[in-house]
Parts: structure tokens; sequence; C-alpha cells
């Protein structure tokens, strides 16, 4: 039996663990609209955090389709990684995809349904996405002057959503904590959440070990261990949140 033999079943593993965080993220999304939905209002629910949440998924759709379909990125990445393939999954493209669309829609439901008089964007949400924005813009600029690839303007996205990843919580903390309440925030989409992001690193720790390069793991910005850190940390903050404030 050959290596290849060997390693076609973890290969197929690799691919049912990918399908199952996919669907395990997909559906975190799902008990936020569906609690709105049934409420008719999203009293209790950060706007900061749905804005975060839709302006993430845009950078993280985009760092996955450049990656996945791009010839002229992936061959950027091989020169700057030994001529490795990058990690970038068809199950990663459809849920960024899927991700940022349900999240517009979630945002959608706070023009429509019932909410409280102070419930808006806040300033510091707004500054820090168009900072975020006019960064992009600033990257593109380089790019086309020459002084730096269409790679690196990916990596900028990728770095900015490692940032929203961790303070995207953080409006919605203190909402819970101001009002002594969880009522309109559902704890469902936090644990499928950090179910399906304990998968993803499942699946990237295999692939990186299966194809014997670790250059995926330290060279896609996306999937660096820091940025699931402080994502995590981020999803244990609600938790405790929310069990601190249903006492």
């Amino acid at each position: 039996m050959d290596g290849t033999e060997l390693t076609l079943p973890w290969q197929i593993f690799s691919n049912i663990i990918g399908w199952i965080y996919f669907l395990a993220w997909s559906i975190s999304f799902y008990p936020q609209a569906i609690l709105n939905w049934r409420r008719k209002s999203v009293q209790g629910l950060s706007i900061d955090f749905l804005y975060y949440n839709v302006f993430g998924f845009l950078c993280y759709s985009v760092f996955n389709l450049a990656f996945f379909t791009s010839k002229e990125i992936q061959r950027e990445y091989k020169d700057r990684n030994h001529d490795s393939d990058n990690l970038v999954r068809a199950n990663d493209v459809f849920f960024a995809i899927h991700a940022f669309s349900i999240s517009c829609f979630t945002l959608s439901q706070t023009f429509i349904y019932k909410t409280e008089i102070t419930q808006r964007v806040s300033r510091m949400a707004r500054n820090l996405i168009g900072l975020m924005s006019l960064g992009a813009v600033l990257v593109i600029m380089i790019v086309l002057s020459g002084h730096a690839m269409w790679i690196d303007l990916l990596y900028y996205l990728s770095y900015v959503k490692l940032v929203i990843s961790f303070i995207k919580y953080l409006p919605q903390f203190w909402i819970n904590y101001r009002r002594k309440s969880t009522v309109g925030w559902s704890i469902h989409n936090i644990l499928l959440d950090f179910t399906g992001g304990v998968l993803s690193i499942a699946q990237l720790l295999l692939d990186a070990y299966l194809s014997g390069d670790w250059s995926g793991v330290s060279g896609a910005s996306f999937n660096l261990h820091p940025k699931y850190v402080l994502y995590y940390s981020s999803c244990r903050l609600m938790v405790f949140c929310h069990l601190i404030s249903s006492l």
C-alpha cells in the first residue's frame, strides 16, 4: 500500500470535517434571525455587532474567493511559500458567501422590526469600519503603483477580519451587562460558532499534516492561531456574559 492509498481516507475525512464545520457555522446564523422574526423585534441586539459581522464577512468572502479562484493569487502564494498550494477549500468559499448573505439579512431586520430609541450604530463602529475601508483603498493604491502585490491586499483583509472577530461581540457584551438581561440575543449562535471553529482548526491542521507543509498554518493570515485564540476568547466572553446576565 503506497502513501497515496494511506492518505486518501484521511483526505476524505478532512473533507467531511470541512463540510460539518461549514454546516455548524452556517446554521449558527439562523437562531438570531429566527428569534428576531418570532419576536418581531431586534431589541436587545447590538447594531454594532451586525455591522461588524457584515463588514467582516465581506472581507472574508473576498479573501476566500480570491484564493480559491484567482490563478494570479495562487501563483503569488506559491512564490512566497516554496511552491505550496494554499489551503482554502470549496467549503470555505461557500461558508464565507453564505455568512455574508445571512449577515446582511439579519442586519436588514433592524430596518423592519421594532427597535429601541437608542438602538443605532455607534460613532465608534462607523469610524472603525471607515478607517479599515480607507486602509483597503490605500493598499489597492500601493498595489497599483507596483510596490505591493494583490495577495498583500488579501492579507490586509485577513487582518481586518481578525480584528473584527475579536471586537464584534464586545458591544453585545456591554448591552447585556447594562440591561442585566440577554433577552433578544441568541446564545445558540455562539455555541455553534465555537463548534465550527474547533472543526475548522482540526481540518487546517490535518491538511497541513497530510501535505507535509505547515506554511498554510502560518502563511495564510486567516488561519493564524492568534486569530482563533482571539475569536474563541470573545466567544467564551459572550457565554460568560450570558450566564451571568441570566442569574
